[in-house]
């Protein structure tokens, strides 16, 4: 379980973005490279709000249920999704992508014990929202040699598995010291 939970570690998923965005914009989708990062940062920012809200105005849904949506489930729903809507899978096709991606690293955390259900039910929400998003706003991709970006994408994954940024400790500190409910 931690082996594949490990895919999706901010250590790993931060440069996977920019290896996708750089490659896009290389590639000569420079729309899909901007769209790739506007939504990859909606969708970051909406998991680092609700943890910070969650962390300082305590769980919703009751007790224990929801105190920290799940980044990795969200960012191997945009990791996946993103690469598919990049192939020319339209939304539909995509999100579900996204969606089984999540499913796969979101039964990993709760597995672990790193996340409740509902935490990775809201982190998948987010990341195939961000998918759909993206699919929007980059429009139809044009015919792409994408063979050099899974070369890239998966040497970046595989040199960088088992790295850990453990940014679970600043975002706490981080609600603290805003307050939001208090």
């Amino acid at each position: 379980m931690r082996y594949l939970t490990d895919f999706a570690d901010q250590a790993v998923v931060l440069p996977l973005i920019a290896t996708v965005a750089l490659m896009l914009g290389v590639l000569g989708w420079r729309r899909g490279a901007l769209a790739w990062l506007v939504a990859v940062g909606c969708s970051f920012a909406a998991v680092l709000l609700f943890k910070l809200v969650f962390t300082t105005c305590g769980p919703a849904l009751g007790p224990g249920a929801l105190r920290s949506p799940s980044g990795h489930t969200a960012a191997a729903a945009l990791i996946v999704g993103g690469i598919a809507v990049a192939l020319g899978s339209d939304r539909r096709h995509a999100a579900a992508i996204a969606l089984l991606a999540a499913v796969l690293i979101g039964a990993t955390r709760v597995a672990l014990g790193l996340h409740t259900a509902a935490e990775v039910v809201l982190g998948a929400a987010l990341g195939v929202l961000g998918v759909i998003g993206f699919a929007f706003a980059a429009g139809k991709p044009p015919a792409l040699r994408l063979r050099w970006m899974f070369v890239a994408v998966i040497a970046v994954a595989l040199l960088l598995h088992g790295q850990h940024l453990h940014v679970e400790g600043q975002i706490r500190a981080a609600a603290f010291w805003l307050s939001f409910c208090r």
